[in-house]
């Protein structure tokens, strides 16, 4: 097999089982077949001490600040993520990207070879793997070749059934919970905590972010039962503060060296001749105190908005917990080393596109995700205006959701902050309802353009904001975002740089 031909072989191959992505079941969430399988391939899930992390929102953000943090400290760190923007290897890397070739090489052979050895019939209940079960084995299987120190794996969705739920975790971690994915996880939030609840493990501790107080009940009620200890961030968080620079302001007091100095170097041309330099801007200081801290913790951070500083503060809590006698320094440096694409990531000027002054791609999908989006558009851009500088001009959101998102709550958050909308449906992989997006928007008094084309549609709202001078603001969906960046690769022969691009080339 010729170098790095592997991995194309292995995408290939386990595109052929079911995915729960693009054809969702509810009768395949069980754990019976990633324990046959860990069991099958001597428990590679056990290999390295490792950190759990499920819920609602942020829990990706909150993976990759631990990650970075151990990565710091000096410990070699595989990370599982879930979904990948662009390339399928962003699931299971490390920090700072990708593992030795050898290390994915032998994995994709060994669980290659392996599954195809065992046939059906062995299988519990004869259930054939399905495709984020086969993702999750592979992750275990590459971690334990690439011989890690400690490796932190994401929740694909809910918890209690997830083929990530075979781990033996350090600490749990649990991220704040909203409803979502209400057909599978039920239809109040006390349900869905008792699905994100299920990662709890006997005589483990757990980590919490700030929840509601019905949900902080359940999860009390299951550490109780579980003898784990609960640690709830607002417990023993202090102080929890964070400043975001605000560009306006920046242009306007001539301190635009404030915001160079948070710009870091985020697009390369493949030809090494751009025209036009295009940025990745942080703009955040996040500080936090607490008695298990020698000193309060602050730190500037990549990833931006008050939700990016509770998240920070909920990593840094969980590390803290398994891992006492790390400096305050190193978790400050993996705070701020941090970085995950579309989540509120900014592009300046983006390559084909001078004329539009800020790319913003966020995946938020769910209600608060939304809010805090907007949020922190308003406190990075300012308030909308039609005059004034590029960075406060006219505003253009492309927007697209999944059919089981909650389009008629989230859309009324755009309601008057941009001066065209764009609809479409994100992508081919997951499923949409155009019709119901709409009416949501429809219902919300918001003027919108609609095309199920979002090839179409993407170009359209490109060419809007580049003709209008305008923000662009790409959000609702991790799948719209990675065929964004796809246009801009494949249009305008502009390569994003991704660490993990640059091990596939």
């Amino acid at each position: 097999m010729k170098k790095l031909d592997s991995i194309a072989s292995l995408e290939s191959w386990i595109d052929s089982y079911l995915n729960f992505e693009k054809t969702p079941k509810k009768n395949i969430f069980w754990l019976d077949t990633m324990k046959f399988f860990c069991e099958k391939f001597g428990q590679p899930q056990d290999f390295a001490p490792c950190f759990h992390v499920a819920g609602s929102k942020g829990k990706g953000s909150v993976s990759m600040f631990i990650a970075s943090i151990l990565d710091e400290a000096g410990y070699k760190t595989g990370l599982y993520t879930s979904p990948h923007i662009l390339d399928f290897i962003e699931r299971v890397s490390s920090p700072s990207g990708v593992f030795e070739e050898e290390a994915y090489d032998k994995a994709v052979e060994e669980i290659m070879s392996g599954v195809k050895s065992i046939p059906t019939e062995e299988l519990p209940g004869q259930r054939p793997i399905t495709w984020f079960e086969l993702v999750t084995l592979f992750s275990f299987l590459v971690f334990r070749q690439a011989k890690v120190d400690y490796s932190v794996f994401e929740v694909g969705l809910g918890g209690r059934l997830d083929s990530t739920n075979v781990v033996n975790p350090k600490v749990s971690v649990i991220t704040p919970i909203e409803l979502e994915h209400t057909e599978f996880l039920g239809d109040t939030l006390e349900k869905i905590a008792f699905e994100k609840g299920g990662i709890i493990k006997e005589n483990t501790p757990v980590v919490i972010a700030r929840q509601g107080p019905e949900v902080r009940k359940v999860f009390e009620k299951i550490a109780e039962e579980k003898h784990a200890q609960a640690i709830f961030v607002e417990d023993v968080i202090q102080d929890l503060k964070f400043k975001i620079k605000n560009i306006p302001d920046c242009i306007k007091n001539n301190t635009n060296k404030d915001v160079k100095s948070a710009i870091s170097r985020a697009d390369s041309i493949k030809n090494n001749t751009p025209s036009q330099e295009n940025y990745n801007i942080s703009l955040m200081n996040v500080s936090f105190s607490s008695k298990i801290f020698k000193r309060p913790i602050q730190t500037d951070a990549l990833l931006v908005g008050r939700y990016q500083a509770e998240n920070a503060a909920l990593a840094a809590l969980a590390v803290k917990t398994v891992l006492p006698n790390i400096s305050e320094e190193v978790i400050e440096r993996g705070i701020a080393k941090a970085k995950l694409p579309a989540r509120f990531e900014i592009i300046q000027k983006p390559k084909g596109f001078e004329n539009i002054p800020y790319l913003v791609m966020d995946g938020a999908h769910t209600v608060n995700s939304a809010r805090f989006t907007m949020e922190t558009m308003t406190q990075v851009f300012g308030e909308k205006t039609n005059e004034g500088s590029e960075a406060e001009g006219k505003r253009i959101l492309l927007f697209a959701c999944a059919a089981d998102k909650d389009a008629k709550d989230i859309a009324p958050l755009f309601k008057n902050h941009f001066d065209s909308v764009f609809l479409t449906k994100p992508g081919n992989v997951k499923q949409s309802d155009l019709e119901t997006l709409a009416k949501a928007f429809s219902d919300a008094e918001i003027p919108y353009e609609l095309n199920e084309d979002f090839e179409a549609q993407i170009k359209k709202a490109f060419d809007k904001a580049n003709a209008s001078k305008s923000i662009l603001l790409v959000t609702g969906s991790f799948y719209l975002i990675a065929e964004v960046k796809k246009f801009l690769i494949t249009r305008m022969q502009c390569t994003l740089e991704e660490p993990f691009l640059k091990f596939r080339r």
